[in-house]
């Protein structure tokens, strides 16, 4: 996991799917503000990272040896979820973050049954709520989530503990720390810009901008 954890950070920042803005920071879904932002949408558009990040998946994957389901979180976990499907040759399915208003009212969709064992793919991981929200969901339908994949974290307490409580694994790729190893080998940023990174990290709910 080392050797892909540094070259995928490195693909990360090299097709500028992250970035740094220490003045005006980013804000997520959430309402946290945050100095770095990293989107792994860009992936898609990269045949020989996507690639990666799928055989990569995929050899994970069959480490659990039973797999019946591969699930991606809603969107951005979907096309992810779709490529491992692919090379384990398995259904897949994703989970909204809530139930449609309208047809079948479904929130899970997809092929799936009770007492199946699956994967869930997210493309990363912040405060984890998102996966939290998935995980829910499948056990409600009587579906085992055996571990949760995910291409980046930014290891936040927060997350960490959620999924300490649940008891399910959850695998990362990369993670701030390879980005930010990384960014200080290419001099992208200041010793005090990583600092205040890490400052972030640590507690992202309170944290403000040492340049407002």
């Amino acid at each position: 996991m080392q050797d892909i954890s540094q070259s995928l950070a490195e693909s990360l920042v090299n097709i500028k799917a992250v970035s740094f803005s220490m003045d005006h920071p980013y804000t997520w879904t959430s309402g946290i503000k945050a100095p770095l932002y990293c989107d792994n949408r860009l992936t898609m558009g990269y045949p020989e990272i996507r690639a990666q990040i799928a055989d990569t998946f995929a050899e994970m994957a069959r480490a659990f040896g039973q797999v019946d389901l591969v699930v991606g979180t809603a969107t951005a976990g979907i096309p992810h979820a779709a490529w491992l499907a692919d090379r384990l040759s398995l259904p897949m399915a994703y989970v909204r973050t809530s139930a449609k208003e309208h047809g079948k009212n479904n929130q899970i969709e997809g092929v799936f049954q009770k007492g199946q064992k699956a994967i869930v793919v997210e493309d990363l991981i912040s405060t984890g709520g998102s996966v939290l929200q998935c995980i829910t969901a499948l056990r409600e339908v009587g579906v085992e989530v055996l571990a949760v994949f995910a291409v980046f974290s930014y290891q936040l307490p927060v997350a960490e503990e959620k999924f300490d409580s649940l008891e399910i694994p959850v695998y990362a790729l990369t993670d701030l720390d390879a980005l930010l190893d990384y960014a200080d080998l290419m001099g992208t940023l200041r010793y005090s810009e990583e600092q205040e990174v890490r400052d972030w990290q640590n507690d992202p709910f309170n944290w403000t901008p040492s340049g407002l």
